[in-house]
C-alpha cells in the first residue's frame, strides 16, 4: 500500500488507479463531514484538514505519475495536465473583462488540456509489455513457444 500511494516509481494500470482515487475521495469527504459535524472547521479543524490534505495531494501525484509511466510518459506531463490549465484559465478569466474572445479561447484551451489529462491518465491503456519505467502491470501474456 505504501508504494501505491507514496512512491513515484513504477507503473500501475487503470483499475488500481481508480480504486485508490475513489478511496482518497471517500477519505477526504469523510474527514470534511466529520470536521463539519464536530464543529471543528474553525481553528484546529482547518489544521487537521491541512494535515490530511497534504498526504492526499502527494498520493494523487504519485498515482498520476505511475499512470503516466504506464503510458510510457514522463512525470513532466503533469505540468501540462495540472499546472498549465490553471494558468490558462486564470489568465482567461482576467482577460474576460477586457477581451472576452481571447479570454474564452484561453478558458477553452485550459479545459481541453484538463480533459486530455483525464483521458490520458484515467482511461487509456498503458503500453503493452515492459517499458522504460518497468514491467507491464497487467503481466502481458507472452505467446506460447511451439
Amino acid at each position: 500500500m505504501w508504494d501505491l500511494f507514496f512512491s513515484f516509481r513504477g507503473r500501475i494500470n487503470r483499475q488500481p488507479y481508480w480504486l485508490a482515487t475513489l478511496f482518497m475521495i471517500v477519505l477526504a469527504l469523510a474527514v470534511v463531514f466529520a470536521s463539519l459535524s464536530a464543529g471543528l472547521m474553525a481553528g484546529g479543524g482547518a489544521l487537521l484538514l491541512l494535515v490530511i490534505y497534504i498526504p492526499l495531494v502527494w498520493a494523487g501525484f504519485a498515482l498520476a505519475v505511475k499512470r503516466l509511466h504506464d503510458r510510457d510518459k514522463s512525470a513532466w506531463w503533469l505540468l501540462v495536465f495540472y499546472i498549465v490549465p490553471g494558468f490558462l484559465q486564470g489568465i482567461g478569466r482576467a482577460l474576460d473583462e477586457t477581451s472576452w474572445s481571447l479570454g474564452l479561447v484561453l478558458l477553452l484551451a485550459g479545459f481541453g488540456l484538463s480533459i486530455w489529462g483525464l483521458v490520458e491518465i484515467g482511461f487509456l491503456r498503458g503500453t503493452r509489455g515492459p517499458n522504460r519505467y518497468g514491467p507491464d502491470p497487467l503481466g502481458e501474456l507472452q505467446p506460447a513457444a511451439n
